[in-house]
């Protein structure tokens, strides 16, 4: 063990139990409380492996018991002592040292410490998040941050060790590298040697993973640092790691096997939870019009209904303009929710304008029939069919949305989950995975008023749609992609990409990408895929978001040791700031005001 001014730390501060009685010891850490109770003095002294009650007997050593006494929150000291057993009717079951505390001999302080901002040692004290940040080497030492961050290093490790077990091999990747468009801005890096030109930070090893397939390594893997210049949100930080990996000649199944024995093994030795495998899988569409995402939770019920046939012929203006539209009405049947307020209904109609939706329509499910506002614009033909068809029984809720397709179910699906929400359905202690596959080739970018890729441009379309990209339906194309959904969040993915170079070409011409423009921007990738490209695929996961969901926190930020706030800025450090203007100068650049 270290040593501290001449004394030999033995141990730390959480290891001892009370097959150490008798021992003299020497710990260090930080003062977690202290306890003067009249007599005697307790200290509990804590470091990263826990905390240990000290015991000082000012009556046997008058200038220690002085020395103790004058400590306070988060001074650093170093305690010479003996095991003990404690007293019956002190032991504390809840911890590791609870049998046990320390009788002290000797004392010495290390270093006093200014009264902290915030108390470490409550767990439960109301801290705001602006407050953790800016002193974030104290928050680092509240015991349950640190917990996480270490928990964090346990699943690295068990992810380096499946993937070692399963013939990858590791290799980094730069950081710095040509800016290529992957979906959201790059972080660009001025050169000084080059001056105009710039490096980017990498949204991902993209191109590089797929490069060293082609240059033959079959199975590569990397904890890489990726950074993407997006607005933030709880689980989305401009830099965060993946688990990246990419292989060669290999297909879907592939893929599903190693990455669920992937997560078993993961799971298993950091939770002790055995995951059962194989994982379900789900079309993109089947989740999109049955659960309203394309990262459904499946840890409740709560499906979503398309009632637009029974309402073919209604009357009533809201669904009949819809229809006309060529639009979808959707409804789900909210099991036992009779008993909503309207304050509750008021909120829930807000909640789906927030995506789009024009408006709410509900029916409380009684003895009599369907009650509710719209009733009377109904049928009796069509209130009777849209209850059958969502098994509604009495006591139950009726949510319907008429909209446009995609706003329509996705409205409905964010319906679904506060719902759930509302009645606790959720269960914080499931995890449930699930593949999503068959995602669309391409999506419609209304600002860009064309057809872009939804993953990235290397991305190969199912064997069985590539008929279609020699006509004007190509847009119809559904891709060979994959997303890991775990408890309603897209914890990873991936696709097969495309190794044909025809294929690739007709690709790109459908983006809209000239050869000019391909050889601009991905002429490296591309003239390496002219050199004997071997079938291979990838997939990412994201190492920040994994373990957030696997500790059941809600932001990535309590997984992350120097997080950035939703403005993208670093309290502690004051990132991003100001250069000089020498330093701008040396750059070639300019600051336009």
């Amino acid at each position: 063990m270290s040593n501290i001014d001449g004394w030999r730390r033995t141990h730390g501060c959480g290891e001892l139990c009370a097959a150490d009685i008798g021992k003299e010891v020497v710990i260090c850490g930080w003062v977690h409380n202290w306890r003067d109770h009249g007599g005697v003095i307790f200290i509990d002294l804590r470091d990263r492996s826990g905390i240990s009650q000290l015991v000082f007997n000012p009556a046997a050593d008058a200038k220690m018991g002085e020395e103790a006494a004058g400590l306070r929150h988060e001074y650093v000291a170093a305690v010479k002592g003996t095991v003990a057993p404690r007293p019956q009717n002190m032991i504390n079951p809840k911890m590791k040292t609870g049998e046990i505390e320390i009788h002290a001999s000797n004392l010495k302080l290390i270093n006093a410490s200014e009264t902290p901002p915030f108390q470490i040692n409550d767990p439960d004290a109301a801290l705001s998040e602006e407050l953790r940040l800016r002193y974030r080497y104290l928050d680092l030492r509240r015991p349950a941050l640190q917990q996480n961050i270490i928990f964090r290093h346990n699943v690295t490790m068990q992810v380096r060790k499946y993937m070692w077990e399963n013939g990858f091999v590791e290799i980094e990747t730069p950081v710095l590298m040509k800016s290529t468009p992957e979906g959201a801005r790059d972080f660009l890096v001025p050169s000084r040697v080059n001056k105009g030109k710039f490096y980017a930070l990498p949204q991902s090893p993209q191109t590089y993973k797929q490069i060293l397939m082609v240059s033959g390594f079959e199975r590569y893997f990397q904890i890489a640092r990726c950074f993407r210049d997006e607005d933030l949100r709880a689980d989305r930080q401009p830099e965060f790691t993946q688990i990246d990996a990419e292989l060669s000649f290999v297909d879907e199944e592939d893929i599903y096997g190693i990455f669920e024995g992937m997560m078993k093994y993961v799971f298993k030795n950091c939770l002790d939870i055995d995951i059962p495998t194989p994982f379900q899988r789900m079309t993109y569409k089947e989740a999109l019009f049955t659960y309203g995402s394309d990262k459904p939770d499946l840890r409740f019920g709560l499906p979503i209904q398309d009632v637009t046939e029974n309402f073919a012929e209604s009357q009533f203006k809201v669904f009949r303009s819809v229809i006309d539209s060529g639009g979808k009405i959707a409804a789900v049947n909210a099991d036992s929710c009779g008993d909503f307020t309207r304050k509750t209904i008021d909120g829930l109609t807000s909640l789906v304008g927030r995506y789009g939706a024009k408006g709410l329509v509900w029916f409380r499910v009684t003895d009599a029939g369907l009650d509710g506002p719209s009733v009377k614009f109904l049928s009796d033909v069509e209130m009777s069919n849209i209850r059958r068809q969502v098994s509604a029984k009495t006591g139950d809720m009726i949510f319907v949305i008429a909209d446009k397709e995609k706003t329509c179910f996705t409205a409905m699906g964010q319906l679904r989950l506060e719902i759930a929400r509302l009645k606790n359905l959720i269960s914080g202690k499931e995890f449930n995975f699930l593949w999503v596959t068959e995602f669309p080739l391409f999506e419609l970018s209304e600002e860009q008023n064309r057809y872009t890729s939804v993953h990235h441009p290397f991305t190969a379309p199912m064997k069985e749609d590539l008929e279609l990209l020699a006509g004007g339906q190509y847009y119809k194309a559904r891709s060979r992609a994959y997303d890991l959904v775990i408890n309603g969040t897209e914890a990873g993915g991936g696709s097969i990409r495309i190794h044909d170079s025809n294929v690739q070409r007709r690709i790109f011409d459908l983006l809209g990408i000239s050869r000019e423009e391909a050889r601009e921007k991905f002429g490296f990738l591309l003239k390496a895929l002219s050199f004997g490209a071997p079938p291979h695929a990838g997939l990412a996961f994201g190492l920040d978001r994994l373990v957030m969901l696997m500790l059941g926190l809600d932001s990535i930020r309590d997984v992350i040791p120097f997080p950035k706030t939703t403005t993208g800025l670093s309290l502690m450090d004051n990132a991003p700031d100001f250069v000089s203007a020498e330093q701008l100068a040396e750059l070639g650049i300019k600051i336009n005001e």
